[in-house]
């Protein structure tokens, strides 16, 4: 994948992140409806990309400490098994403003990248099926391409199978 950004669609803290990484990833930008019930399932069907391969960034709390669980699309997150990746106990949604607040993005915007304070991540395994995942670039409208291994890389992700259908 060659670096392509578009201009006006890039500079958010997640493209800068993987730019001075040197990170090979492709922009996607699309047309936001704030109607839409969910971010993921919109940027799929607008990118023509299948949903297993768009992730979503959900932030968790496990034993108190906010976590980064990143998982297709297509599915849902399986709270026990990403405690347990974690050698945690118990996890639970995290407040959404708690998540805005410490990432730095808001809802439906949220990136493992470039977040204002770096939290723990972990990758659902079944990123590790596909040659590139998509995921958000930091905001509404705009997804970032890359390879699922340079994404756990940049992130220090734990990679593990979190994800249910």
């Amino acid at each position: 994948m060659a670096k392509k950004q578009k201009k006006n669609n890039g500079g958010t803290p997640a493209t800068v992140a993987l730019t001075a990484a040197g990170t090979p990833f492709t922009l996607h930008a699309y047309d936001h409806d704030p109607a839409s019930a969910s971010y993921g399932e919109e940027a799929a069907e607008a990118l023509g990309v299948s949903p297993d391969r768009v992730f979503k960034t959900l932030v968790a709390d496990v034993d108190g400490e906010l976590t980064v669980a990143v998982v297709p699309v297509a599915g849902q997150l399986d709270l026990k098994a990403l405690a347990s990746a974690v050698g945690g106990k118990r996890a639970a949604m995290a407040d959404p403003a708690a998540a805005e607040r410490t990432t730095g993005y808001v809802r439906g915007g949220i990136s493992p990248l470039g977040q204002r304070k770096r939290l723990r991540t972990v990758l659902d395994a079944s990123a590790s099926d596909h040659a590139s995942i998509c995921i958000s670039a930091g905001r509404r409208g705009l997804e970032v391409e890359l390879s699922p291994t340079d994404l756990a890389a940049l992130t220090s992700a734990v990679v593990a199978p979190i994800g249910r259908a």
